[in-house]
């Protein structure tokens, strides 16, 4: 068994084991399951596999579909596996804007805080808006800058690894409300399975609700914002964060907020496409 294999092949099976805990497909859960099992029958590192040959090299292997070579590359690359960190309620937005140069946490903090963007995909987006003037402290040449980063680092991404989705073909607004509609629903009315975050849990309670549903051609997974801004603001059980993907292996995430201001204010919104929220409301 090779030792980096199965360390990966670790990670999938948690990950499978927290979509059956979570009551998700059946046969997602068994396609991690399939993978983590191909890893450990595999003698050659998937590292290697990945400078040889890239993602398709992965995808050749039996069981791995793109989705999971993506987060096996991911794994490669950063240490990291955000679906795994998603399903534990685990993920550190701050943290991740920190990697921006010229951004420390103060500011990363205040991103997160004025524009609830909860991923580098989702900033790009909230950009695309033109809402990064709005985050105080942030003068014009560092926001070039910010800007300048981001579309190199997310183009560079694209061509590496995952095929991201941006907000002109990601999910309309109107189904996203709606998915944020049935988990708090069904989270106020205790209809969700409940999850333990490893951060900001200090007694280990199952206290995070978790939903996991099908839209036409997209999978969601909506979870409450468990980030330390959420706690902070006590925004815990208004700040929905959720994560898509569609049958082609794009996949992003946004977070729904109740507005507190301008002509949305009391409307729950998709942070960084308040235009189309304003726009879905008006035809209502």
């Amino acid at each position: 068994m090779q030792a980096f294999n199965h360390e990966v092949a670790i990670k999938l099976r948690e990950i499978a084991q927290l979509l059956r805990t979570q009551k998700a497909n059946p046969f997602r859960v068994n396609a991690y399951l399939h993978a983590a099992g191909t890893l450990d029958e595999l003698e050659t590192s998937v590292a290697e596999i990945l400078r040889g040959k890239g993602i398709k090299g992965l995808v050749e292997l039996p069981g791995i579909g793109e989705g999971i070579a993506h987060s096996i590359y991911e794994y490669v690359a950063t240490g990291r596996m955000s679906r795994l960190e998603n399903l534990r309620g685990a993920a550190d937005p701050i943290g991740l804007f920190q990697a921006i140069p010229t951004v420390g946490r103060t500011l990363a903090e205040r991103i997160h805080d004025q524009l609830h963007v909860d991923s580098l995909e989702a900033l790009e987006n909230a950009v695309r808006e033109g809402q990064l003037k709005n985050v105080e402290g942030l003068g014009s040449k560092r926001r070039e800058a910010i800007e300048a980063w981001l579309q190199k680092h997310l183009d560079e991404q694209r061509r590496q690894f995952r095929p991201a989705v941006r907000a002109s073909n990601a999910p309309p607004v109107a189904m996203i409300l709606r998915v944020d509609n049935e988990y708090r629903q069904k989270a106020s009315a205790d209809k969700l399975p409940r999850i333990t975050p490893k951060r900001f849990n200090p007694e280990n309670k199952p206290w995070l609700p978790i939903l996991h549903t099908t839209r036409d051609d997209w999978h969601f997974t909506a979870l409450y914002s468990n980030t330390a801004r959420a706690h902070q603001l006590g925004r815990t059980h208004d700040w929905v964060v959720i994560y898509f993907y569609d049958d082609h292996h794009r996949e992003g995430q946004h977070t729904v907020v109740t507005e507190t201001h301008g002509s949305l204010r009391g409307r729950r919104v998709v942070r960084g496409r308040e235009s189309e929220c304003l726009r879905f409301y008006e035809s209502g």
